[in-house]
C-alpha cells in the first residue's frame, strides 16, 4: 500500500514524537563517568538533529508549494472535476486497503519501540588522539610546532606556549600580517572548534559565534578592540609599522639585509611593493618606506594595479583593514572558545607539567594503569552507586565507609599556596604532597631545594624566608673581610687580609 503525503505528515509527527520522549529518557540517566556523558550527549545531538531534519520536511508539505497536500485532501473528501462523491471515495480507498491485504496476507504491525528503544544503548563513534584521552585533553602538539615555526620570537617549550596560546593580544600587531600567521590562526582556530564540539555536542557553537561577532562588530566600529586600535592610521592608511619587520630597529640597508629574502619578501608584499630582485633590492625598496609615506613613492616601487588609479592607495589599505578585521574576528573568537574551555586547558598544562616530572617508568606505569582503568570502565554495567555524602571511592569502586572517612580526616581541607593553591583533603594526602611533583615543581620554580627542613610549609613567603635564614646561617650571603679582601704586595703577590696582615707583622712584607 502506497504511503500518501497524509500518511507521510502523519509518521513525521509520530517520529518527532518518539525522539522527543527518548531524549527525556535518556537525560533522566545521570552518566558514571565521562565517557558514558560524552555518548550521552552525542546520542542526543543526532536525535535533536533528526527532530530538525523530520521538521523541515514537515514544514515543506505544509508549505505545500506543488499543491499536492490540498488536491489529497480534496480527494479524500470526494472532490472530483464531476462534483463531490463523498462515498465513492470512501469505498475506493477501503478496495485499495483490501487489495493490499490480500496481497501481503502475512503482514504484521511493527512495532517500532525496539528499534527507538536500542538508539539508548548506541555507542556513537567520536574520534580523538590519543594525547585527548577521549576529550580530557588538548592535543597542541602540531600548533605548537606551527607556532615555533613563525620564528618572530625564539621557540618556547609546549608547557609555555599552553599559557600563551588562549592570549593572541601578547602577539605584536605588526608580526600580524604575514601569511603564515594567519594560516596559524585559522587552524588554531578550526581545532577549537573541532575540539569543543566533540566535547560539548549540547552546545550551540552557532549561536554562541554569532553573539561574540555581533559584540565584535560593535567594539569595530567603535575602535574597542583590544589591540587593534586605529591610533596608528593616518588618512586611511596602515602605518609601515604594520610590516612583519620593524624598521625602527634599522637604521642603514646593510643591517636590514641581515632579516633575509624570505622576510624582506613579505613586508614588501605587505605594502604593495614589488618583492622581486635581489636582497640588496629589496631592502633597499622596503628601507624607503622608514622615513618616506607610501603615498610620495615612486610607482615604479609598487606591484602594477595595486596602487590603484589614486595616489594614496586606497585598494592596497582597504585589503590591509579588511584583513585585520578578520585577524581581530578570529582572535575573539579564539577568545571565547578559550573561556569555555578554561578546564580543559587547566588540565593540558597540570597533566604536561606531571608527564615533565615522572620518570619513563612512571610514566609507563601510569599508561597501564590508565589503561586498566578505561577496561574496567567500559566493562562495568552496572546500576549507579547511590553515594548521597559524596565519599571517596575505594579499591572496589564503591564509596569507603563513613568511619574510615572520618577517621582519616577526609573533610579537613589542607592547601598548598607552593602548589598553586591546590586543595589536599585529609592529614595523610597533605603529608605525603611534599614529596610528590607538584610541590617538587613549585619548589624548583622558587629555586629552593625540596628538604626536610621545608615539610610543613605551604606559604611562598614562609619558605623564601627560611630558606634566607639557612643561607645565613650557613655562611653563603655573609662578607667575611679576613679570607675574601684582597691585598698585593709589591711583588704583585696577592694574599688575603689576614695572611697579608700576619706577613707585615712579621716584618716579610
Amino acid at each position: 500500500m502506497s504511503s500518501t503525503l497524509l500518511e507521510v505528515t502523519r509518521a513525521s509527527h509520530e517520529e518527532v514524537e518518539r525522539l522527543e520522549r527518548l531524549i527525556v529518557k535518556d537525560l533522566q540517566n545521570e552518566p558514571a563517568n565521562n565517557k558514558d556523558r560524552l555518548f550521552q550527549s552525542h546520542r542526543v545531538r543526532n536525535m535533536i538533529d533528526n527532530i530538525i531534519t523530520t521538521t523541515e520536511k514537515l514544514v515543506e508539505i505544509y508549505e505545500d508549494k506543488d499543491n499536492a497536500r490540498r488536491d489529497e485532501i480534496a480527494a479524500l473528501g470526494g472532490q472530483t472535476a464531476m462534483g463531490t462523491n463523498v462515498f465513492s471515495a470512501f469505498y475506493d480507498r477501503l478496495k485499495e486497503i483490501r487489495e493490499y491485504h490480500r496481497r501481503h496476507p502475512a503482514a504484521r504491525v511493527v512495532d517500532a519501540n525496539e528499534d527507538y528503544e536500542a538508539m539508548l544503548k548506541e555507542e556513537p563513534v567520536i574520534e580523538f588522539t590519543g594525547e585527548e584521552a577521549f576529550g580530557k585533553y588538548l592535543d597542541m602538539h602540531e600548533l605548537y610546532n606551527q607556532y615555533n615555526n613563525l620564528k618572530f620570537e625564539k621557540p618556547i617549550e609546549y608547557s609555555t606556549y599552553l599559557d600563551i596560546f588562549s592570549q593572541p593580544n601578547i602577539v605584536p600587531r605588526k608580526l600580524k600580517f604575514s601569511r603564515q600567521y594567519r594560516e596559524y590562526m585559522e587552524n588554531l582556530l578550526e581545532y577549537l572548534v573541532y575540539f569543543f564540539q566533540r566535547t560539548e555536542p549540547l552546545q550551540d557553537l552557532d549561536r554562541i559565534f554569532s553573539k561574540v561577532t555581533t559584540e565584535f562588530e560593535e567594539q569595530w566600529e567603535n575602535d574597542a578592540v583590544e589591540g587593534w586600535e586605529k591610533t596608528s592610521q593616518e588618512n586611511g592608511h596602515l602605518s609601515a609599522d604594520h610590516t612583519v619587520i620593524d624598521l625602527d630597529f634599522y637604521s642603514t640597508v646593510e643591517e636590514l639585509k641581515e632579516v633575509g629574502p624570505e622576510k624582506l619578501k613579505e613586508a614588501l608584499a605587505a605594502l604593495g611593493l614589488k618583492s622581486g630582485g635581489t636582497v640588496q633590492q629589496r631592502a633597499e625598496r622596503l628601507f624607503l618606506t622608514k622615513d618616506t609615506p607610501l603615498e610620495k613613492l615612486d610607482n615604479k616601487h609598487f606591484v602594477k594595479g595595486s596602487r590603484g588609479s589614486e595616489p594614496n592607495g586606497g585598494a592596497a589599505t582597504s585589503k590591509e583593514v579588511d584583513n585585520s578585521k578578520e585577524i581581530a574576528l578570529m582572535e575573539a573568537k579564539i577568545n571565547k572558545l578559550c573561556d569555555l574551555l578554561d578546564e580543559t586547558i587547566v588540565r593540558t598544562k597540570e597533566n604536561v607539567v606531571k608527564k615533565q616530572a615522572l620518570t619513563y617508568d612512571e610514566m609507563e606505569a601510569e599508561r597501564e594503569e590508565e589503561e586498566t582503568q578505561a577496561d574496567t570502565e567500559s566493562d562495568d554495567d552496572e546500576q549507579q552507586i547511590y553515594n548521597p555524602l559524596k565519599l571517596p571511592m575505594g579499591w572496589d569502586g564503591k564509596p569507603i565507609p563513613y568511619w574510615l572517612y572520618k577517621l582519616h580526616g577526609l573533610g579537613q581541607e589542607f592547601k598548598c599556596e607552593i602548589c598553586g593553591n591546590y586543595s589536599y583533603w585529609g592529614r595523610r594526602a597533605f603529608e605525603r604532597h611534599f614529596k610528590e611533583w607538584r610541590h617538587q615543581h613549585g619548589m624548583r620554580c622558587l629555586g629552593i631545594p625540596n628538604t626536610k627542613n621545608f615539610n610543613e610549609i605551604t606559604s611562598i613567603k614562609e619558605a623564601q624566608e627560611l630558606w634566607k635564614g639557612i643561607q645565613e646561617r650557613q655562611g653563603v650571603n655573609k662578607w667575611r673581610p679576613d679570607l675574601e679582601e684582597e691585598y698585593e704586595d709589591k711583588e704583585g703577590n696577592i694574599y688575603n687580609r689576614k695572611t697579608y696582615t700576619d706577613l707585615q707583622r712579621q716584618g716579610l712584607i
